[in-house]
């Protein structure tokens, strides 16, 4: 999230009218895509994972509920955000009553970054990167010296992969490489996590970063699934209420789609609908950057719960055996972690 492209913001607020073919087909696409299998996850006493992530902020609204989820079951669930936010504005003008927001911006998302963990039942970790910004203009602006998307590979990963060996996840979660979004910290976050999850295991890299660990199994985070916003589109319509996905379903099954958005299908969607007030308790602690009445509380739990429920991965590497599709990001390590 962290700062948005115009494009990305703009919601589609009028509801396509039911008697559209879409609607029409709106029942029998919900039946097929309805929830199987369990709907929530295994007791993961023992197991760990970590979600890297590039600023305060995102961990709340990419797999949010997933961490919530695995924590609740007994799971080590860690949040390793790489830079502060120091380049970020206040996003919702709501939060402009809070006086040291106008003095001290950054110590008040450090604050957020605090009780959204606390909502979710988390650890926490920065790593201490300078926020690259998103810079603007065509060509863009070269990045801000010493900046964490500017460095060089092995200094930017270095810390993560200190962290991996300390910690010791079965799973770490990420960006793809588009970043999920093109934001340069979220690119070069994807880039440092996939350097450190393949490095952590091996003696000979980053000898100084302590003893060996190698994890198991890497996913890429699936906010942005078309699938998802499709499905909730059609159910939305279905039942009569105002869809805010339709423009920017239109944009991405057009040629206007964004280059950004990658093609990647889910492998891995984790029952999270008993945590989908947690996430929202997320949501709202970073109240400098989400507006409680925005984009990501358009659609209602209870809705969500019946029409998707999960929050979607993309299982990248593997180290153990598993079944595709998978409903369990732990799917190969339970009994022998």
């Amino acid at each position: 999230m962290h700062q948005t492209t115009p494009s990305e913001t703009a919601l589609d607020v009028s509801a396509v009218p039911a008697d559209d073919p879409r609607a029409s087909a709106a029942a029998q696409e919900l039946h097929d895509r309805a929830p199987r299998g369990s709907t929530s996850v295994p007791n993961s006493e023992g197991l760990r994972l970590l979600a890297v992530h590039a600023h305060p902020d995102d961990e709340s609204s990419k797999g949010a509920a997933m961490m919530a989820a695995y924590a609740d079951a007994g799971a080590e669930v860690m949040v390793a955000t790489v830079t502060g936010g120091e380049a970020g504005s206040l996003l919702n003008p709501a939060a402009a009553e809070i006086q040291q927001c106008h003095r001290d911006l950054t110590g008040v998302r450090r604050q957020e970054m605090a009780e959204a963990a606390e909502a979710l039942g988390v650890q926490h970790v920065w790593l201490g990167f300078v926020d690259s910004g998103l810079p603007e203009g065509d060509p863009p602006p070269p990045l801000p010296f010493g900046s964490y998307a500017a460095l060089p590979l092995e200094l930017a990963s270095a810390p993560l992969v200190r962290l991996i060996r300390r910690f010791q996840p079965h799973v770490v979660t990420c960006y793809d490489e588009s970043g999920g979004y093109p934001h340069p910290d979220h690119i070069m976050s994807h880039k440092t996590t996939v350097e450190a999850y393949h490095a952590a295991g091996d003696a000979s890299k980053y000898p100084d970063c302590g003893q060996p660990w190698q994890p198991q199994k890497l996913y890429y985070d699936r906010a942005f699934n078309p699938g998802r916003f499709r499905a909730l589109h059609e159910a939305l319509v279905a039942a009569g209420i105002n869809s805010p996905f339709g423009e920017r379903l239109a944009r991405w099954e057009s040629d206007e789609r964004p280059d950004w958005l990658t093609n990647h299908e889910v492998t891995t969607q984790v029952p999270v609908g008993e945590f989908l007030e947690a996430r929202d308790a997320a949501l709202k602690a970073h109240r400098t950057q989400v507006d409680p009445e925005g984009f990501f509380f358009a659609t209602p739990n209870d809705f969500l719960r019946e029409v998707w429920p999960y929050d979607d991965f993309v299982l990248a590497h593997s180290r153990v055996e598993t079944s595709l599709p998978e409903n369990d990001l732990f799917s190969g390590l339970r009994g022998n972690p």
